[in-house]
């Protein structure tokens, strides 16, 4: 398969978790497949309305953000590059994971984040940038039209994506844009779902990720953290 552009993201492993967000976003990133969605009461809206943006993305934490490759780099390259980043890195537990409403959208993030997750993730981003191609002036212009902040904005412009390093919060993106009443009620049928999930998590692994014709984005490789 060929892909457009590439990614580093976080999947979580095989297991409860990564069963509950393939199915809630109706996409097995895992596995590139389609799955069907879980039957959740009191829901506002059809969970394929509440989740298509997301859907194609899979169930996953951003680490570094999609890419396309610089000239003169290879997806072997690239692989060869994270397998030997994620064995200088150590795995991050933390407390746990919390559905949040952050602006418009529903997402897990982490309780109490530890400054070595927001480091991991900076180290990503810098060590595999000779990987990306640089962005052009349709993507900034597109990325600009979230009224970004100055730092966000130089940000943009060094790194292809205005929410890295000091701006980088980790989530796990679960709805599109939501009207508040709407959050709000997506966030009070999810929480027994997601009750038994929220023990304590650790971010053990980094995955390869590419993006087909279709937009859907596919697992291509998976390296432990073993620093």
């Amino acid at each position: 398969m060929s892909w457009n552009r590439f990614g580093v993201y976080y999947i979580p492993q095989p297991g409860a978790l990564a069963e509950f967000g393939a199915a809630w976003l109706g996409w097995d990133i895992a596995n590139g497949k389609a799955v069907a969605h879980p039957s959740l009461f009191n829901l506002p809206l059809p969970i394929a309305e509440i989740t298509a943006t997301p859907h194609k993305y899979g169930f996953h934490a951003t680490i570094k953000p999609p890419f396309r490759l610089a000239d003169g780099q290879s997806l072997t390259g690239l692989q060869e590059a994270l397998e030997t980043l994620c064995q200088h890195l150590s795995p991050v537990p933390t407390e746990g994971l919390n559905l949040t409403q952050l602006g418009r959208f529903l997402a897990l993030t982490v309780q109490n984040p530890p400054p070595t997750l927001l480091a991991l993730a900076g180290t990503a981003v810098k060590d595999l940038d000779p990987f990306r191609a640089p962005a052009t002036a349709g993507e900034l212009a597109r990325r600009r039209q979230s009224n970004l902040s100055a730092r966000q904005d130089a940000l943009l412009v060094d790194w292809g994506y205005p929410y890295v390093l000091d701006e980088f919060r980790f989530h796990i993106t679960l709805t599109g844009k939501l009207s508040t009443d709407t959050a709000s009620a997506v966030q009070s049928a999810l929480q027994p779902a997601l009750s038994a999930l929220k023990k304590p998590f650790c971010l053990e692994a980094l995955s390869l990720v590419g993006e087909d014709d279709n937009g859907r984005f596919h697992e291509i490789s998976r390296f432990g953290l073993s620093g």
